[in-house]
């Protein structure tokens, strides 16, 4: 027998977005009551798990990176944190620039002047987090610091390290399994609240422009990046582009960065990738190299800012994505796993109040961003490769000058 198909996250939540509308605008208040509720439970089951996903993910991340690693580690980490957070900064710079456009004055007021029409949840549970975020990212470049370098001089032996694991592997499943199938949930209940406060019809009108400024910003961010890599290896960026086609849908379909890595090793095959470099870098980078994910928050960050006239700048963003590209470090490989991680840091845009990641327009800043979250995917994966045939251009160049033992060190 033939196994049915699973119905991908993105369907699931066009579904989502489209029964809150007809929910919030057909049935009555107490069935919309209801949904809010339910959804409301779910945002403080998620803010209760976030730290603990941060703690868990990052730590893993941290301590996995440094081994065995040397010069060409630090090489990758560096262009792929610096590509990451160029990645934002553009997107902010064009957002800035063309959503105003997007978003007439009477639209904006229109938002504004449904802002206190919310729908009440019958009732709340509190669930206090272990630790806050700050203290989770703290705790985890400590631990994770701590592991990498004191494992690689037998100073401690591997029983931490394992536990963590095996916490992350927990964490993990908690993602899979509650989390990420209830999303479409949460953003049914955004959309309840919007529909009945009269806020979706003009967001909406917005989202699609958006949307299509997002995607084109990834192609053009792709480009310029094989271009450069191009360059570095003396090939044609054109091909590189080509044999990376398989990746970029792959990831698509999986909405995994993780997923992908098995089609993202032949694509650098394809590239002339060393099998040592590409089994060192594609991974890596799945992990750390957020380029797509960091266009798509910025993007949609801005987009929710100037339609709840909330003041954004360079200034209150550049921290955004500085904080965000290392926190990301091994963000999951679960749809909308960038997102989640990065809802805790949005108070650095948005403010205290708007910040919350509970809060309303924390919801709409996860309903936008994971309607696109897939082509993020495609983007980082993607870009992965590009830094692959750098750092193998680098690798091939200390191996011309007899620096093999250095680039291996």
């Amino acid at each position: 027998m033939k196994e049915k198909k699973k119905l991908g996250l993105v369907p699931r939540l066009i579904i989502a977005i489209i029964l809150g509308i007809l929910i919030g605008q057909f049935m009555p208040l107490w069935f919309s009551r209801t949904v809010v509720t339910l959804s409301g439970i779910f945002s403080t089951v998620l803010k209760f798990v976030i730290p603990l996903m941060i703690l868990a993910y990052v730590t893993m991340g941290i301590a996995d990176l440094t081994q065995s690693a040397g010069k060409l580690l630090l090489i990758t980490v560096a262009m792929a944190y610096g590509s990451t957070l160029i990645a934002g900064t553009l997107s902010y710079l064009v957002s800035a620039a063309l959503f105003p456009a997007f978003m007439s004055p009477d639209a904006l007021s229109q938002i504004q002047a449904t802002a206190g029409n919310s729908v009440d949840a019958y009732f709340s549970i509190k669930i206090p987090p272990l630790l806050d975020t700050i203290s989770a990212v703290v705790l985890a470049f400590m631990l994770g610091l701590c592991l990498s370098s004191m494992r690689g001089k037998k100073e401690i032996g591997d029983t931490l390290y394992n536990g963590m694991k095996d916490f992350s592997s927990i964490i993990d499943r908690v993602l899979h399994v509650a989390i990420i199938p209830l999303l479409p949930l949460y953003i049914c209940g955004t959309f309840v609240d919007m529909t009945v406060s009269g806020k979706t019809y003009v967001i909406l009108g917005i989202l699609w422009k958006v949307f299509l400024v997002v995607i084109i910003m990834h192609l053009i961010y792709l480009l310029a990046q094989f271009t450069l890599a191009g360059s570095i290896s003396h090939q044609n960026p054109f091909q590189l582009m080509k044999n990376q086609i398989p990746g970029y849908t792959t990831a698509i379909g999986t909405q995994s960065s993780a997923a992908t890595i098995p089609v993202n090793l032949q694509c650098a095959e394809k590239d002339g990738v060393s099998e040592q470099i590409r089994n060192f870098v594609v991974p890596l980078c799945a992990n750390i190299h957020m380029c797509g994910s960091m266009i798509t928050i910025t993007a949609c960050a801005t987009a929710v800012c100037l339609m709840n006239n909330l003041p954004i700048s360079l200034g209150t963003v550049v921290p955004f994505i500085m904080t965000l590209g290392v926190a990301m470090v091994a963000s999951p490989g679960a749809p909308g796993g960038s997102i989640m991680t990065a809802l805790p840091f949005l108070y650095l845009i948005f403010g205290k109040e708007a910040g919350d990641p509970n809060g309303p327009i924390c919801a709409i800043m996860v309903a936008l961003y994971l309607t696109q979250d897939s082509f993020g995917t495609a983007c980082n994966v993607s870009g992965d490769n590009a830094i692959g045939v750098i750092v193998n251009a680098i690798y091939n160049k200390f191996l011309a000058q007899g620096g093999e033992k250095s680039a291996q060190a």
